[in-house]
């Protein structure tokens, strides 16, 4: 029973070849395809008005050279959010269950913002280490501190985006295994059981957006600190 639960987990193989990379391209088939027209149907309409506004939230915080990395952003949000949202249908993987492939996504963005403060502006960069007017016995200490959390940081996006999106599928396939079970003992228990499922798959959907969302805002602020 406990390995079934985290079978959702496996990535699904084909004649012993992982389908994870299919699985991470094909929602890249929702998006419009190019066009001699600039909006073709209503879809095409509200797919431009979500990344429009995906846009002006991502940069908002961000200055001018900031806004070179606004394709980066914004694809890698349109992204997280397409496949967070699909994996919440039945009988679909959901590759941002993985921690190995969201570190492999946070650490290098992680790494091009420090790289890139460090490129335009050294001494406020490594200014960061060492807050303004503290005490000189416990500037080594905070230098230790403020190197660790830095270095933390792409560590913490990625955990923080496995455990949620884990902990939500894990709750709704318990619920729904406790749901099919007392269906045929005690069908109020299995109604009410029902009731709360409908309502945590919509509490999944509103926290697979907003993880996605956190995700790449927490980027933009990485980046806004080194520009």
């Amino acid at each position: 029973m406990n390995l079934s639960f985290f079978e959702q987990f496996t990535s699904p193989c084909l004649l012993g070849i992982p389908l994870i990379l299919l699985s991470m391209l094909f929602p890249t088939l929702l998006l419009p395809s190019q066009d001699n027209r600039w909006i073709t149907n209503r879809l095409s309409t509200l797919q431009s008005w979500c990344i429009n506004l995906i846009t002006k939230q991502l940069l908002t915080p961000l200055n001018k050279n900031g806004h070179k990395w606004a394709l980066i952003l914004t694809s890698l949000m349109v992204f997280l959010l397409t496949i967070n949202l699909l994996g919440l249908l039945p009988y679909t993987f959901t590759p941002t269950t993985q921690l190995s492939m969201n570190m492999a996504l946070a650490f290098p963005l992680w790494l091009a913002t420090i790289l890139t403060g460090l490129r335009n502006q050294l001494s406020t960069s490594l200014g960061h280490l060492l807050p303004e007017g503290t005490p000189t016995p416990l500037i080594p200490a905070l230098i230790l501190i403020e190197t660790t959390s830095l270095l933390i940081r792409p560590l913490a996006l990625g955990v923080r985006l496995t455990a949620n999106l884990t902990a939500g599928h894990l709750l709704i396939q318990l619920i729904s295994t406790a749901s099919t079970a007392l269906l045929s003992i005690m069908p109020v228990i299995s109604i009410l059981t029902t009731t709360i499922l409908l309502l945590l798959t919509i509490l999944e959907v509103a926290v697979a957006m907003i993880q996605a969302y956190v995700f790449v805002l927490l980027l933009s602020l990485y980046l806004q600190e080194n520009i």
